[in-house]
């Protein structure tokens, strides 16, 4: 399978074009600065390129030959700089929803590419009918316990407003929200997967490492079960 990976440096997209790799697929590795791949990024069976994420001809141009393409877009690298990808989503929050629109408009001319969008966890259902990102009370407690500020809420709704954008769309997307906790960690491969609501551990929190996000987004490429759908995981 060919797996193209938007956001191929950032915390999840790297996991997940070693997970893809290490069951021997051929990867697409989209970054912005691709002229300086470090050593663990020079592998077989990898290339690497440039992609603009909110222009849909440029992401159009790097469609064919692809089976499925993973989009982790961020504004900049949280990675690298997490200050600076929360300043920048806060300043444009709008920015995942116009992502969302160029990617579905790429996949006009090529209907039989799948799409995976890496979005945010805010748009789950704590309760049935009850959505963290539309409370402010219920967001920004949560934000708090996260630690981020309190602005990042227009950013946690930017999410949202993308999902929606894809609920709009027949083309064959999936949306992947991440557990409310996530980090860099340990790949165990043991996960629940839930569907609008969270998977929540024996303590009540909802949290997976960075690794096993990247082992359900390479499962969901090669066994797709929520097209046209969102998902989950968690502990």
């Amino acid at each position: 399978m060919h797996i193209g990976v938007i956001g191929a440096t950032g915390t999840i997209g790297s996991r997940v074009v070693t997970e893809a790799l290490d069951r021997g697929h051929r990867v697409t590795a989209f970054s912005r600065d691709v002229a300086r791949p470090r050593a663990e990024e020079r592998r077989e069976n990898v290339t690497w390129a440039s992609v603009d994420a909110l222009d849909p001809a440029t992401i159009a141009a790097v469609l064919p030959g692809l089976d499925v393409l993973i989009s982790g877009f961020q504004p900049g690298n949280a990675a690298k700089d997490f200050s600076d990808t929360v300043a920048r989503s806060i300043a444009d929050p709008t920015v995942y929803a116009t992502a969302a629109r160029a990617l579905l408009t790429a996949l006009a001319s090529h209907p039989r590419t799948r799409l995976i969008v890496i979005g945010g966890a805010g748009s789950l259902e704590i309760e049935p009918g009850v959505v963290r990102a539309d409370s402010d009370e219920l967001l920004h407690e949560s934000l708090d316990q996260l630690g981020l500020p309190r602005d990042y809420a227009a950013a946690v709704r930017g999410h949202r407003d993308a999902l929606n954008v894809l609920r709009t769309s027949n083309r064959l997307w999936t949306y992947f929200s991440p557990a409310e906790e996530i980090a860099p960690g340990e790949r165990t491969g043991r996960f629940r997967i839930g569907g609008d609501q969270p998977v929540l551990d024996a303590d009540g929190r909802s949290r997976i490492s960075a690794e096993d996000a990247a082992v359900a987004l390479i499962d969901e490429a090669e066994l797709p079960r929520f097209v046209q759908r969102r998902f989950t995981i968690g502990y």
